[in-house]
């Protein structure tokens, strides 16, 4: 059975699955879906279209589902916010519902930690194993991969794409798309590394070796693009395949480093 506060309000039509906790106040909206084993602390707002995953927690006065704060929305198409298992929302965090310029939904994958007062603006798409520190700035349309790490108080353009294992410092602002595993810091922000401490918490030594080398020859001398050509077709590396594609099929350009002191 479900624990739900006689203060809190639940609206005719919500789905509520089996030991969902619901505390003090708190608001759940008519078309939101609270799958099984989750929390919804004090004061936190759920509203309409939200769906939020298994064994998650919403913290205190964290706002799921509002409207995008964005000023050419209407409001003429179902939007909102699909998030993932094991999600940790923490307190006042904003999650904005989707737009027509997307699919009308903002996605969150499984286990994402948010900490206190980060945004995540419309049509947002993170990956599984993401980590926002304090008030860390998603814009519309931002992209994270998976076991991507954005540090405290650091701004993300909007449509900026941020690869697989990526760590962005804190208080950097990120203006162009990271590479995957790569570490990015500054205002505005560029490449300086590879994330050698995400990479090791994941793949075997060998594995990061050969990392390291690709991203040497990728980044320490040459064009980018003919460098990620390359190496492309000289590599049976999946995970260098991906820093080599991601590189070839940028949008808004990779931040280099103008001192370009790559090792």
């Amino acid at each position: 059975m479900s624990k739900i506060h006689l203060s809190a309000v639940i609206e005719d039509g919500a789905i509520i699955e089996e030991n969902v906790t619901i505390e003090a106040y708190a608001y759940v909206g008519s078309k939101a879906h609270i799958k099984a084993n989750s929390t919804i602390k004090q004061g936190a707002r759920i509203l309409s279209n939200v769906t939020i995953g298994e064994n998650s927690k919403v913290f205190s006065y964290a706002i799921v589902g509002d409207i995008p704060q964005d000023v050419s929305y209407e409001d003429k198409i179902q939007s909102g916010v699909i998030i993932g298992n094991n999600a940790v929302i923490r307190e006042f965090v904003t999650i904005n519902s989707g737009t027509a310029k997307g699919d009308g939904y903002t996605r969150i994958g499984d286990n994402a930690f948010i900490m206190a007062y980060s945004h995540i603006a419309h049509d947002c798409l993170l990956g599984d194993n993401v980590i926002l520190a304090n008030n860390a700035t998603l814009a519309g349309h931002v992209e994270l991969g998976d076991y991507t790490v954005v540090g405290g108080l650091t701004p993300i353009h909007q449509f900026v794409k941020v690869g697989e294992g990526c760590m962005i410092a804190g208080a950097s602002a990120l203006s162009q798309d990271v590479v995957p595993f790569c570490l990015a810091e500054g205002n505005r922000a560029c490449i300086k590394s590879l994330n050698l401490v995400g990479l090791r918490r994941r793949f075997n030594k060998d594995e990061v070796d050969i990392l390291n080398r690709a991203f040497k020859f990728l980044f320490r001398q040459g064009n980018l693009r003919e460098n990620a050509l390359a190496l492309l077709g000289n590599t049976e590396s999946e995970n260098v395949k991906k820093m080599c594609n991601f590189i070839l099929e940028t949008k808004r350009g990779i931040p280099i480093c103008k001192e370009r002191n790559y090792g």
